[in-house]
């Protein structure tokens, strides 16, 4: 890895810190980079939960990196396995991902943290989709925001380009919580430990099921469940791991999860 992304790990978390002094931008070499952390954590069976953060106290990512653009970077060039940073399109990914917002969060940086299944913020944190002003699209925020905040107060932050504060984000239900700067980080990682702990198999389905449910009718991803045809439902089933809830359950201990 280059200076521009840092990991560390304990246990079966990962961190992965995006040190690109000022901005945190996000060009489509660092993309591929990111890529690359994210598909190993992936397919690293002895990894079970991803932070992921920025450097410094004024940016989480400025997202797109503008500087490399003008230097031939092309919007439609290649970002790497998992797409832009690494997750936006990285398939199969069925582990938890925690964004910790440092601050703001801008454009393809938003984008990153709608990546995440979890997103905590520090008190400061902003949020805003400017691609508008420069003429362009905010592609995955176009597709994602709509389902997890009103949509008219996803259109009002496409179509203007304005500025969302911490506040905001968390009334819409964007950020699950809103901490001090000096403790977001430490938020995630007491999340992380608790995931940690918990089922990977049933983890690894609830977001294969919550991906497979996007547009589709309830009843129809109910049949899908329930007769065995999502790969990673039919895999916790046939589990060692989905008999220790029940026996643990049976013997007044806490279960112990092998992930098999």
């Amino acid at each position: 890895m280059s200076e521009s992304i840092r990991t560390r790990r304990e246990g079966g978390i990962l961190e992965v810190t995006l040190d690109r002094p000022k901005a945190n931008a996000i060009s489509l070499e660092v993309s591929r980079e990111m890529g690359q952390v994210f598909k190993g954590f992936r397919d690293d069976e002895t990894l079970r939960v991803a932070i992921v953060t920025g450097a410094g106290e004024k940016f989480f990512s400025a997202g797109w990196d503008l500087k490399a653009a003008a230097d031939g970077d092309a919007v439609d060039g290649d970002y790497g396995v998992g797409g832009f940073a690494g997750l936006q399109e990285l398939r199969d990914l069925n582990k938890p991902v925690i964004a910790a917002l440092n601050g703001m969060a801008v454009g393809g940086g938003f984008e990153l943290a709608l990546s995440c299944d979890m997103i905590y913020a520090a008190d400061h944190v902003t949020f805003a989709l400017p691609e508008i002003r420069a003429g362009t699209l905010a592609d995955a925020a176009t597709i994602k925001l709509p389902k997890r905040i009103p949509y008219h107060v996803a259109m009002d932050l496409l179509f203007t380009g304005r500025w969302m504060d911490v506040d905001e984000a968390h009334r819409w239900g964007l950020v699950n919580e809103i901490c001090s700067s000096d403790t977001v980080l430490e938020k995630a990682w007491e999340t992380a430990r608790l995931l940690e702990s918990g089922p990977p198999l049933v983890f690894a389905a609830i977001k294969e099921v919550a991906r497979e449910a996007e547009g589709e009718k309830f009843q129809d991803i109910m049949n899908n469940v329930t007769q065995r045809k999502i790969r990673t439902v039919d895999v916790l089933y046939d589990s060692e791991d989905n008999l220790e809830g029940p026996r643990a359950f049976a013997e007044k201990r806490d279960p112990v999860w092998k992930g098999r």
